[in-house]
């Protein structure tokens, strides 16, 4: 008969998961500077940039200027394809900033230039050089007035960051301004959009690195993550006595969401953050209320995060993964097309979005980002 051993905890080996945050361009270096201000716990962030100046005022404790050479650290315009070729040039460090990672965020502000341009080659370059690493993508897509050159170079930006991505978010800004006061100043409205990229990547990696009475690793988050493509997230807070399920419903119907509802998703991941005092009902019963939601053969997990500073406040967050990227990108254009006032035409099997159907006109250079056409001859990472 075999003897068993108790094995006490000094015995037990292992480590945490890595997790990187990569904020590329000025929207995503202002992402990771709204990160540092809250005290994002056990992430690292690296701010990368072609703008010096911008590099100098980051709050992150990691940054890299790339494309010194091109640029000579004064940005790149707005045009995607220098920021390419500035990404391009640097892809030695690049890749040394995400060799360890398990767990890498990028995240960009789409339409000008380092982001869209520089995103898509930091995906791929971490993506080859960490092959099992889980790469998830957090991007806003620009405000409508902000012109059809940049929402069109958006556009085209995450069609590229798309392929190399196991999951990608995508935040619309237009939506924000549902969200903000009309009093509220240009600086004020920006910043909201700043702070949506860090909610979305705080209400993973909090999952990950807090305890809490309901377990979630990172192999499980993983799981629900790993080749989803599209993802939708939704915030939701509430107090008093049903605030469960007003917190529930509130971040299902968040207006921060890409689609207007989460039916259908492949995977759930929710996260509950909240004091001690928080009821097993309440959980049960918000859980029930989002998963009547999604696809019953859907992947769902849930996790605690505690915070003695949220008082009577419960807040859920629900990322949500596994959408066609078409459906993600049609309900992107509705919205745009609803802003202007026009009547969209819809059909059964999902039209490609508009970007999309323009682009079938260059045959070939189809899958070719719009600032990639206009540059027959420039370079791709090999």
């Amino acid at each position: 008969m075999s003897e068993t051993r108790i094995r006490y905890n000094k015995d037990f080996r292992g480590r945490e998961a890595v997790i990187k945050v990569l904020g590329v361009g000025g929207g995503g270096g202002n992402a990771v500077n709204r990160m540092v201000e809250a005290d994002v716990r056990m992430v690292e962030f690296v701010a990368i940039n072609t703008d010096a100046q911008d590099l100098r005022r980051s709050k992150a404790p990691n940054r890299i200027q790339i494309g010194e050479s091109l640029t000579k650290g004064l940005g790149v315009g707005g045009d995607p394809e220098r920021g390419r070729q500035a990404a391009m040039e640097s892809v030695d460090v690049i890749k040394e900033s995400v060799a360890d990672a398990d767990l890498l965020f990028i995240t960009a502000g789409m339409g000008g230039g380092t982001g869209t341009g520089g995103a898509p080659v930091v995906a791929q370059v971490a993506r080859e050089a960490n092959p099992d690493a889980l790469l998830i993508g957090v991007v806003t897509r620009p405000f409508s007035f902000e012109g059809k050159q940049r929402t069109d170079q958006a556009q085209a930006g995450i069609h590229e960051l798309r392929k190399h991505l196991d999951s990608l978010l995508v935040i619309p800004n237009d939506r924000i301004r549902s969200e903000v006061d009309r009093e509220a100043s240009s600086q004020e409205s920006y910043r909201l959009a700043d702070d949506v990229l860090r909610q979305a990547i705080q209400g993973i990696s909090d999952v990950i690195t807090s305890a809490g009475e309901l377990n979630v690793d990172f192999a499980d988050v993983k799981k629900i993550m790993i080749k989803s493509g599209e993802a939708l997230i939704g915030i939701g807070a509430a107090s008093g006595p049903e605030r469960h399920l007003e917190a529930a419903q509130r971040a299902i119907h968040s207006p921060m969401l890409e689609n207007a509802v989460i039916n259908g998703a492949k995977g759930l991941l929710v996260n509950f953050t909240s004091n001690r005092d928080i009821k097993l009902v309440e959980i049960s019963e918000a859980m029930e209320y989002i998963t009547k939601t999604a696809n019953p053969e859907a992947a769902i997990k849930h996790g605690q995060v505690f915070d003695e500073n949220m008082g009577d406040e419960l807040k859920i967050t629900v990322i949500a993964t596994g959408f066609p990227a078409k459906r993600s990108e049609l309900a992107g254009d509705l919205a745009r097309l609803r802003n202007r006032g026009k009547r969209p035409r819809i059909d059964d099997d999902f039209p490609q979005a508009e970007e999309t159907q323009r682009a079938s006109a260059y045959g070939d250079n189809f899958d070719k980002p719009a600032y990639l056409r206009r540059q027959p001859g420039a370079r791709r990472l090999k």
